[in-house]
């Protein structure tokens, strides 16, 4: 996509933007007379950018039922499979997990409604801090950020302490999401050739930090000039996302963008930072970002899962000894 000049929205100043504008994009896209969106919420995409589909680049797919079962072939081979997809990919398609879609919905439409509630009841919620355990708004940080996201978010601290809004009630069944994930890692840390818990006790994930962001992507008349989250990794161990059915999720593999589109009622799981330390680099924090259509709004739920706050992560000793490589990360 070409650079291009910064266009302004008739409803504020390139320069000197509302707050309201700046910090509500639902409010933005639903002002009468949008356009162009404003010069705060346009970047500069480079041209290079190679994006792909899935069926060019098909994301691995993981059987959940298969890491649970009792057979030490099918054990062994979908370990196998999930210590490739760690290593090529950092991120995977997990299927057959047990959760049912009604569930899965449910979570999704917890986030709508939240959105869909009036601006005086979110404000209650539009955080100054990082930690706080409840937070809404578009960026992390308006005084620094130059350019904003085409994006609302709700941020919730889930474990070791439940935080949620008053409403919408749906949110309790994200602390549900923790099994799936420990689950996970348990196989996670036997691709590695660790013990089962190794991981688990490593980062203290009984009183580990689980954080769910809901993202809100409201259709763009430019989506070409807008980006709904910009390129990033995860910092944490392992992130478990589900979305609304509409695509806008891309992943760096190999040099190019590849477009996320998932099977119904499936959920995608990537590596985190920390994993890639704890991997000594093995298994890596892919690059990702997330663009906006001009038709359909999209809702993603991100579960972070993470070590406890007062973890150090280091590179396992373990596999540092068995291969004789030197730490490729210091404290």
């Amino acid at each position: 996509m070409a650079e291009t000049a910064p266009l302004v929205a008739t409803q504020a100043s390139p320069t000197t933007p509302s707050k309201r504008i700046t910090s509500i994009i639902k409010l933005l896209v639903e002002s009468p007379g949008l356009t162009n969106i404003p010069s705060t919420h346009t970047f500069t995409l480079n041209s290079h950018d190679q994006v792909v589909s899935d069926t060019e680049e098909p994301v691995p797919v993981i059987d959940y039922s298969l890491l649970i079962s009792s057979s030490p072939d099918q054990r062994s081979k979908i370990i196998h499979d999930l210590r490739k997809a760690c290593q090529d990919w950092g991120f995977f398609m997990v299927i057959n997990h047990g959760v049912p879609e009604r569930l899965m919905r449910s979570m999704i439409d917890a986030c709508r409604e939240f959105f869909d509630l009036p601006e005086e009841e979110k404000q209650e919620y539009e955080g100054k801090h990082v930690l706080d355990p409840i937070r809404c708004g578009t960026s992390f940080n308006t005084s620094v950020e130059k350019v904003f996201c085409w994006r609302d978010f709700l941020k919730l601290f889930v474990h070791p302490v439940f935080h949620s809004p008053s409403k919408p009630a749906g949110f309790r069944i994200l602390q549900k999401s923790k099994r799936s994930s420990k689950r996970i890692t348990k196989r996670i840390s036997e691709s590695l050739g660790l013990g089962t818990n190794y991981i688990d006790k490593a980062m203290n994930l009984e009183q580990g930090l689980q954080v769910s962001i809901a993202n809100y992507y409201p259709p763009c008349t430019q989506p070409e000039l807008a980006m709904g989250l910009a390129s990033h990794s995860d910092h944490g161990l392992l992130t478990i996302l589900i979305q609304n059915g509409v695509s806008g999720l891309q992943v760096q593999h190999k040099g190019k963008w590849v477009n996320m589109n998932g099977y119904p009622n499936s959920f995608l799981v990537n590596t985190g930072d920390h994993l890639e330390i704890l991997s000594n680099g093995k298994y890596k924090s892919v690059e990702h970002r997330a663009v906006v259509n001009k038709k359909a709004a999209r809702i993603s739920l991100v579960m972070a899962h993470g070590p406890s706050l007062d973890s150090v992560v280091t590179p396992a000793p373990e596999l540092l000894d068995r291969e004789g490589n030197a730490p490729a990360y210091m404290k």
